[in-house]
C-alpha cells in the first residue's frame, strides 16, 4: 500500500513512518521544508503526484499548557489551515483510506467519568487549550462527513496525551510528562535539592506510549472499513500529576523535594478516555508507564547532553 504521511518528523509521525515501512508499505512523508501544509495547492499536488492508497494525518501545531496559553488563536488558525489543505486535498485526489489523528482535548473539560465519543460537543472545552481543541474537532467532523461516503474509509483516532522518544522536552513546547522527565533529569544532573510542580498535582492525566500507538496505526491502515468514524485510542490508565512526578523521580533516582507552585494553573480535572471500542478491534498497548519513562529518558540522554 502507498501511504502519504503528514507530520513525519514529529513525535507521532516518525514512529508511524518507521512502523509502516517495517511492514512493507511505501511511504511519502515530506518535511515542512519540502511542503508547507498550509498551502492547499501545493498540498494537493504533492498528494496527487504520489497517488496514495491511504493518508495518515499526524501533522499539527501542538504544545503543552504554557504554549497553548501563549499561542492563543494561532493554535486555531494554523491547524485549521493545515487540516483544510490535507483533508480537502485528499478528497480531491480520491484517497480512499484516511486516518485523522485527533486529541483528547476535543472533549469537554472536567469530566470525571471515562470519556466516550457521545461526550463530544456536550460541554465547554478546557480554556487553556480551547483553540487547539476547536481545530481538532473541526478536522474530525470533516473526516466524519466524508466517511459517510460509501466509497471512503476515513476515520479519526482520538489519541490520549502521548509521550516517548522524539517528544518535545523544551519548557515552552513540552507536554506534561515530557516536561517532568526533562525537569527531573536536569535536577539530578545539576544536584538540585527540589523540583517545582505547577499546581497542586491532584488533577489526573492519561499518557500513552507513542510506539504502542504508532504500531497500531500502521497495523490498522489497511483495514479501516471495519472501524467506526471516530474512536478513542488511549492506554486506559491515568495518574495524578503528583504521581507522575513521583514515578519519574523514583525511576531516575532523584531524591530531592517536590514543591507545589499553587499560583500556576492545574488545567483539566481529568482526561481519561474510554478506549473499549479500540480494544475490541485489537488495540493492546503493552508498554508500562515505568518502562516507557525509562526508555524516554534514555532517548533524552542520548539526544541532549545536558539532560
Amino acid at each position: 500500500m502507498k501511504v502519504f504521511l503528514t507530520g513525519g518528523r514529529g513525535m507521532v509521525g516518525q514512529h508511524v513512518k518507521r512502523e509502516l515501512e517495517k511492514i512493507g508499505h511505501e511511504v511519502s512523508a515530506p518535511s515542512s521544508l519540502e511542503l508547507d501544509l498550509r498551502d492547499s495547492s501545493a498540498t494537493l499536488k504533492s498528494i496527487e503526484d504520489f497517488g496514495p492508497d491511504a493518508l495518515i494525518h499526524t501533522a499539527a501545531i501542538v504544545g503543552g499548557i504554557q504554549a497553548n496559553i501563549q499561542g492563543g488563536g494561532s493554535f486555531l488558525t494554523e491547524n485549521l489551515a493545515i487540516d483544510n489543505s490535507v483533508i480537502f486535498g485528499a478528497k480531491a485526489a480520491g484517497v480512499k483510506n484516511l486516518i485523522y489523528v485527533g486529541s483528547s482535548c476535543m472533549y469537554p473539560a472536567n469530566r470525571l467519568e471515562p470519556l466516550r465519543i457521545s461526550d463530544l460537543l456536550s460541554g465547554p472545552l478546557e480554556p487553556t487549550n480551547a483553540s487547539y481543541a476547536l481545530a481538532k474537532i473541526t478536522g474530525a467532523k470533516a473526516a466524519e462527513a466524508f466517511d459517510s461516503n460509501e466509497n471512503l474509509n476515513w476515520k479519526t483516532f482520538i489519541a490520549s496525551n502521548m509521550y516517548g522518544p522524539g517528544d518535545h522536552f523544551e519548557p515552552a513546547k513540552s507536554h506534561l510528562l515530557a516536561a517532568i522527565i526533562s525537569k527531573v533529569s536536569t535536577a539530578k544532573f545539576e544536584n538540585l535539592k527540589e523540583i517545582v510542580m505547577w499546581g497542586d498535582g491532584v488533577v489526573k492525566r492519561e499518557f500513552t506510549y507513542v510506539m504502542d500507538f504508532a504500531q497500531w496505526v500502521a497495523a490498522s491502515v489497511s483495514s479501516l472499513e471495519d472501524f467506526p468514524s471516530l474512536l478513542n485510542v488511549g492506554c486506559g490508565e491515568d495518574f495524578t500529576v503528583r504521581e507522575f512526578y513521583e514515578i519519574v523521580m523514583r525511576e531516575l533516582g532523584f531524591e530531592g523535594k517536590l514543591v507545589a507552585d499553587l499560583s500556576k494553573p492545574n488545567g483539566n480535572l481529568r482526561k481519561l478516555m474510554d478506549s473499549s471500542v479500540a480494544r475490541g478491534l485489537g488495540w493492546k498497548p503493552s508498554t508500562s508507564i515505568n518502562k516507557g519513562i525509562i526508555d524516554t529518558h534514555q532517548w533524552l540522554l542520548e539526544n541532549s547532553p545536558n539532560a
